[in-house]
């Protein structure tokens, strides 16, 4: 007969190789908003509609390491919207296994994506797709999608819709990376014309400051 002992210990490995390659994810919110950053990184081309709403933070010594958008698809002559939301995922150097994600205010329309990551390092600069102002009659859908470039060199763009054309790219978090959302949202129109994502900012984090 196997002695108690022992099955705890059998019990403690096959746990262990359970978790093992597990990833722990939660939301973080406006909880680290007091951490510090070295600059604000903006595009040129973001739309008018809507305000600026709240800004969300990695935790310290945590950034940005992939994104994920909330999309809706293209609506074949009702009211489109495309890009609704940005949520980036922020890890602790190249720990992946526990990640908090920030995303200031989104729109309601449309599904999220899968997430991209980085395959080494951090976000640190970014490039906005964007639709100009339709006129009176037109359907704005303002923001359509996003790239993100990597500290590794590599460009990621996400699941967006097509509508409009890329501006130039924003400045580079020279040492550190993204660690910081703010969004332009214009709020629900009650059955009129809704462009939700206008425009976006993200904060710098330097690892000097950490």
């Amino acid at each position: 007969m196997t002695s108690l002992p022992t099955v705890l210990i059998l019990l403690a490995v096959l746990s262990g190789g359970l978790c093992e390659g597990r990833t722990f994810q939660q939301r973080a919110g406006t909880a680290f908003n007091t951490r510090s950053y070295r600059s604000i990184l903006n595009v040129t081309n973001g739309e008018q509609f809507g305000d600026w709403t709240w800004v969300e933070m990695c935790p310290d010594k945590f950034y940005a390491v992939g994104f994920s958008l909330r999309v809706e698809s293209n609506q074949y002559g009702s009211d489109d919207t495309a890009l609704n939301g940005i949520r980036l995922v922020c890890a602790k150097d190249e720990d992946r296994s526990f990640l908090y994600t920030i995303e200031s205010h989104t729109g309601y329309f449309g599904d999220w994506s899968s997430t991209q990551y980085c395959p080494t390092g951090v976000l640190t600069s970014f490039q906005l797709r964007i639709e100009s102002h339709r006129g009176l009659f037109g359907d704005d859908t303002a923001a359509n999608n996003i790239k993100f470039r990597c500290s590794s060199n590599p460009v990621l763009e996400g699941a967006g819709m097509y509508w409009g054309e890329y501006g130039d790219w924003s400045q580079t978090c020279s040492d550190g990376g993204i660690c910081g959302i703010e969004t332009k949202m214009e709020e629900y129109q009650l059955g009129l014309d809704d462009s939700t994502l206008n425009d976006v900012r993200f904060h710098c984090c330097d690892r000097s400051q950490q």
